[in-house]
């Protein structure tokens, strides 16, 4: 199966923002309305896309209303990462059209909530894996989660997810290149598809995640940038 790309929008106070290195203090703001961009992708051969609330993700508000938006509005299968933290806010994501919800400190802290989520919703729940210095960071990045990763994937793995989402927090937003090194690390310890992000630049790099058995690259600043043009990203597959 080749590589899938999806885009990524994230959000931050209403505007679509990247992050670099997880760090709210060196945010990018870019003047583009996130639902036109959403259309904008669908029309030119994306399928799924990738959104996050960064305000939900560290507790500081949400765009819940935008990412309804965009989820009606935008055309596009999309799944919804940011602030899922417990099965309420899981299932009001499903209720209103999202293909798949993300649960990142969730699925650190409380695997066994993980697991009674995606049992209720086979394939549609992905579980985020987010790495600084190779350990699983958790709250918006600002705390490392206190289990290594080959215990935690472990955990995870009879959970039925849609996908593990393996995102390199040293490297995001960088356009340094992936970290290859982690994914292939974590590919040892799971089964599951991985989707991978962080770092990504250039059709080279969407090559080199797809040799090194990425099942999905989420992809951010470089196409916001124009530094990799979606036709190229979508040819590179």
């Amino acid at each position: 199966m080749a590589v899938e790309v999806i885009p990524a929008i994230d959000l931050l106070e209403g505007r679509c923002v990247r992050l670099e290195q997880g760090d709210f203090q060196r945010a990018t703001y870019y003047d583009i309305d996130p639902v036109d961009l959403a259309r904008r992708l669908a029309g030119n051969g994306v399928r799924r896309l990738h959104v996050v609330d960064l305000d939900a993700a560290r507790s500081s508000g949400d765009n819940r209303g935008l990412v309804e938006r965009i989820v009606r509005e935008g055309g596009l299968e999309v799944q919804v990462a940011g602030g899922v933290r417990d099965s309420d806010r899981l299932e009001r994501w499903f209720a209103v059209g999202a293909a798949g919800v993300v649960m990142g400190t969730a699925a650190v802290r409380d695997p066994d909530l993980l697991e009674a989520c995606a049992s209720a919703h086979p394939r549609r729940v992905l579980a985020a894996l987010d790495l600084i210095v190779g350990r699983p960071a958790v709250s918006g990045w600002s705390e490392l989660g206190g289990r290594d990763l080959e215990t935690l994937l472990n955990r995870w793995e009879q959970a039925p997810l849609a996908a593990v989402i393996l995102t390199s927090v040293d490297r995001d937003g960088t356009l340094r290149g992936p970290d290859l090194e982690s994914l292939r690390r974590v590919r040892r310890h799971t089964s599951h598809w991985v989707l991978y992000s962080g770092g990504i630049a250039s059709a080279e790099d969407i090559r080199a995640l797809d040799d090194a058995g990425a099942a999905g690259v989420i992809l951010g600043k470089a196409l916001l940038e124009g530094r990799l043009e979606l036709e190229e990203a979508l040819a590179a597959v």
